[in-house]
């Protein structure tokens, strides 16, 4: 092996573009270096700290020397049920905790596993774009050909890309992934769609991937995102995400879920049997205990999230900058301003960090057609959220 094979790239990192959002960062840590107060809504890294009783119960698990050897790599059966007694609460459907659930290391960890087991190279799969970049990049580390289908104006649309895809892609796509209430875009989808969508990619014998990592950030208390699960015959093709990331604000706990068809699911099962023993069991006794116990701290979220959106959303109009009023998730897709259109997104969030001292992540981050807007993530404090919306009209009457 000569010196010049020593050192370049290994063939999967070489599949990879270079990380948009590292820039940013690395402009962020910078001016944190240098004293600025930067105000910080480009990580979805929720704030709030998570309630007491989840915290208490894993103290007090933890000092059980019982739970300090290793756990299984599926998740204790205690934590299994109590999420298959969420999906009947909030969803009205039955999860056999046995055969069609698997406790995860954080919803990401999971689709990244997911990926592994079940895409061989020259698979392809279709993914929404603008995305969340493991939905993505999960598949093309593990070797798959990606199918981007371009952000969409209504549910119809999407549908209509999904069928031009199995009509046109060669080969046929394995699978299809989903995520909403959606990351980036905050969109959301009615049961109808669901319906729609799986009825179809049975026909096509095409899997279904879910992410419904914000099923429990929503404000329209009417209408509450479904879960692709509530389809007859979903568990057919289909399996789905979730997390207590952001519902009980526990996002470096790093637990997840994956629940539905029993063959991907044995599938993830069995990668995962070879690469890890599961997560601390305390933490999993403690998501147990958010998914069983009480769940006021859910509402209370939701409130505070709701209040941060309709602060930040009037602030940036105020500002001359109009945005979209999201009815999900805990973020806001704002198209960058017109005035800012030709220097895109990544350039635009650096320059609001550098004269606004307000960080977001740009569009571009999360695929070619999420040029034009930026991510804001409404993971500040209300007081805080009002300066930044300061800080940026200053910065665009300057700019004017």
């Amino acid at each position: 092996m000569n010196s010049k094979t020593m050192t370049e790239e290994f063939y999967r990192i070489k599949r990879l573009p270079p990380y948009v959002f590292a820039e940013v960062n690395k402009m962020k840590a910078a001016a944190r270096a240098r004293g600025e107060d930067i105000i910080d809504l480009g990580m979805g890294n929720p704030d709030s700290p998570t309630p007491k009783h989840i915290v208490d119960k894993l103290i007090k698990t933890a000092k059980n020397p019982k739970t300090h050897g290793y756990s299984t790599s599926r998740g204790i059966s205690g934590l299994r049920k109590a999420l298959a007694g969420y999906y009947k609460r909030r969803f009205g459907v039955t999860i056999n905790p046995e055969t069609e659930a698997v406790v995860t290391l954080g919803s990401k960890e999971g689709l990244a596993s997911l990926a592994t087991a079940i895409t061989k190279p020259g698979d392809v799969i279709m993914v929404p774009n603008p995305s969340y970049p493991i939905h993505t990049y999960g598949f093309i580390i593990a070797g798959a050909s990606v199918w981007s289908l371009p952000n969409f104006v209504n549910e119809e649309g999407l549908i209509d890309q999904v069928k031009d895809a199995v009509q046109h892609c060669s080969p046929k796509p394995v699978a299809l992934v989903l995520n909403f209430p959606g990351n980036p875009t905050a969109e959301v989808v009615s049961l109808d769609f669901y319906k729609e969508i799986v009825e179809f990619c049975k026909e096509q014998e095409i899997y279904i991937i879910s992410d419904l990592a914000y099923a429990e950030i929503y404000f329209d208390e009417c209408n509450p995102p479904p879960s692709i699960m509530q389809v007859e015959g979903a568990k057919d093709i289909a399996i789905e995400f979730t997390s207590v990331s952001k519902t009980y604000s526990m996002a470096g706990w790093r637990i997840g879920f994956a629940v539905g068809n029993k063959h991907l699911v044995n599938a993830l099962t069995h990668i995962k049997s070879y690469v890890d023993y599961g997560s601390f069991t305390p933490i999993q006794v403690a998501a147990a205990e958010a998914l069983n116990g009480p769940q006021d701290c859910v509402e209370k979220f939701r409130k505070l999230y709701k209040e941060r959106r309709d602060i930040l959303v009037k602030g940036l109009k105020s500002a001359g900058w109009e945005v979209p009023v999201p009815t999900a998730s805990m973020f806001i897709w704002a198209p960058i301003p017109k005035q800012f259109k030709g220097i895109g997104s990544l350039e635009f969030s650096k320059l609001l960090l550098e004269k606004a001292g307000v960080a977001v992540a740009p569009g571009i981050g999360f695929g070619k057609y999420g040029e034009g807007y930026v991510r804001i993530a409404m993971v500040e404090n209300k007081q805080r959220i009002r300066q930044a919306c300061k800080n940026i009209q200053k910065f665009l009457q300057d700019e004017k």
